[in-house]
């Protein structure tokens, strides 16, 4: 007489893994993330009337002009050697407040993308140097070499400087297969293409100084923060 089958309980039974529909993100992105926005969703609010009352619709110009980058004031600070803390503290607060919602979008959209990247092959904190590493950096060649020093904000110099991390772990992969390792810059060569184009259609500033220092710190510095780097 044969044994009955044993019937497995659903509990049992093998199933394949989930996994989600969309890789979650490294906590660290999250964090700068959701302080970014949330700092551009209450100037918002605050412009429309929702929170703040009509004091509410300054907000954004005065916080723009409490930590904002100003190159003007970074060259004071260089000529008399005097560095108070209000404005030290710029080189790495202007990233966190943008100029309008579109612009804290685009930026944050491409935070996102890059800083999962960076923080997934580099580490959580390689990513915080290459960030506001590039964030400073790109303010100080900018305040140096622009003619007219401005204001700069938004978070497009630290973002551009994960970009150049980026385009350092495919320089590095390109010269491992031994192919060409200027393809790597393609992306950069495109993005300032386009901001080129922007500012020949629309006109622009030279913020742009900023952006691409940027770049190039975050290049230098994934030198030393990569996995098996310097």
């Amino acid at each position: 007489m044969t044994q009955s089958a044993v019937k497995k309980s659903p509990n049992e039974m093998s199933s394949p893994a989930h996994i989600g529909p969309v890789n979650p993100l490294p906590p660290v992105v999250t964090a700068l993330f959701l302080v970014t926005m949330g700092i551009e969703a209450t100037f918002s609010l605050a412009e429309r009337g929702i929170v703040g009352g009509p004091m509410g619709i300054g907000w954004r110009a005065q916080a723009i002009e409490a930590y904002a980058f100003n190159g003007e004031i970074a060259r004071w600070m260089w000529e008399t050697g005097r560095w108070p803390s209000e404005h030290v503290i710029r080189f790495v607060s202007y990233p966190f407040f943008h100029a309008s919602f579109t612009h804290a979008l685009f930026a944050g959209v491409l935070f996102l993308a890059m800083g999962k990247m960076a923080a997934e092959r580099f580490s959580a904190l390689g990513m915080l140097i290459v960030f506001f590493g590039s964030a400073v950096g790109g303010v100080l060649v900018y305040a140096t070499v622009a003619i007219q020093p401005s204001w700069i904000v938004g978070a497009f110099p630290a973002v551009y400087g994960l970009i150049g991390a980026y385009t350092f772990m495919l320089w590095r992969s390109f010269g491992a297969i031994g192919a060409n390792q200027m393809r790597a810059f393609t992306l950069i060569a495109f993005l300032m293409g386009i901001q080129l184009i922007f500012g020949l259609l629309f006109g622009g500033t030279n913020d742009w100084i900023a952006d691409l220092a940027g770049f190039a710190t975050g290049f230098l510095l994934s030198f030393f923060v990569s996995p098996g780097g310097m």
